[in-house]
């Protein structure tokens, strides 16, 4: 039985939480965060002691660390834990920095620790037999291929300040499914943002709309939509051309029920949110985590993922700002 405790009782963490406490082969037994009624109250939910990061880490029979804090906490938790010779589940992204992440891999490269980033998208049904589908040739050579993620609301101004940007928080989940799909790392961002939503963010010095073009050295294209407003529900849906065909994820609705009448056609609104829309797919990344250390395999979403995932956020905030499409060896 894999004994784990939890940093973050937020939004994230309560999912998290739940995940641990149904999987067979897992157990929360500790929860820590800065906000100690938030601890205290997910903890009493799943029987779980309330403790300190520090404490966490020099308690022996903890197996796992699941990191939910905030970002600029993910990596000096990630090597504390890995320094305790505890593997590490760590929400996105590893940092707002890219130089910090990137010491961060080194550290924990030299360790040996399994650390796994919590990109959920790739753990979706649609979207990974549209992955499985393109790997085994039944579209052909993958030629390009079009994402589009438009949230239904702005996230409160408060949120944005600390996000780190559209980019790197929200878009951040696109450009890790870009090389999931594509399997390769892109040679060129280009980025196109603009304030259209709400004056605020623009205030910020943020986006929230951005039209990201990916060029990869085989000719090969990648085109990413984001938008922070999508006033129907939670706009999720993805394109893969190939040589022999195309393979194509749409949204997930509320329900499958379409009214046909003399007036017209309608169906139900997709799913309002990304909780309601990956639930699933966030049981299935812990399922993999617990797999993962059972066998002694290796992760699926590495830490190198999660800072490949930063470099192009980096790279896009960048081309957004000059103009310019800036290479990604030039900000690795």
């Amino acid at each position: 039985m894999l004994k784990v405790g939890l940093i973050g009782a937020g939004r994230i963490g309560k999912i998290h939480a739940s995940s641990i406490a149904l999987h067979s082969g897992s157990q929360l037994v500790s929860v820590a965060d800065v906000i100690e009624e938030n601890a205290t109250a997910l903890a009493a939910e799943f029987n779980a002691a309330v403790v300190s990061t520090e404490q966490m880490m020099e308690d022996s029979s903890i197996n796992a660390v699941l990191v939910a804090s905030s970002t600029d906490t993910h990596c000096d938790l990630i090597e504390a834990a890995t320094s305790a010779g505890k593997a590490v589940l760590c929400e996105k992204p590893v940092d707002l920095s890219l130089t910090r992440a990137s010491a961060c891999l080194k550290k924990v490269e030299a360790k040996g620790v399994p650390v796994m980033m919590g990109f959920n998208r790739r753990f979706d049904s649609n979207f990974a037999a549209v992955k499985a589908a393109a790997d085994a040739g039944e579209i052909g050579a993958k030629e390009m291929l079009s994402i589009t993620s438009l949230d239904p609301a702005p996230p409160p101004i408060e949120y944005v300040r600390v996000s780190g940007g559209l980019y790197r928080d929200m878009m951040i989940h696109d450009f890790d499914m870009a090389n999931f799909l594509m399997k390769d790392l892109p040679e060129t961002v280009s980025a196109t943002g603009a304030c259209m939503v709400d004056s605020a963010i623009g205030k910020e010095g943020d986006v929230d709309t951005a039209v990201v073009t990916l060029s990869y050295s085989d000719g090969r294209i990648a085109v990413i939509k984001n938008s922070r407003r999508a006033v129907y529900g939670y706009e999720q849906r993805l394109e893969l051309f190939g040589s022999d065909g195309m393979l194509r994820v749409d949204n997930v609705n509320e329900s499958t029920v379409v009214k046909s009448t003399a007036d017209g056609v309608s169906s139900a609104k997709p799913m309002y949110f990304f909780l309601e829309r990956y639930m699933p797919a966030y049981a299935a990344v812990w399922s993999a985590f617990v797999s993962a250390l059972e066998t002694g395999g290796e992760v699926p979403v590495s830490l190198a993922d999660g800072v490949n995932a930063l470099a192009m956020a980096e790279a896009a905030t960048q081309s957004s700002q000059s103009g310019q499409r800036v290479r990604l060896q030039d900000i690795v």
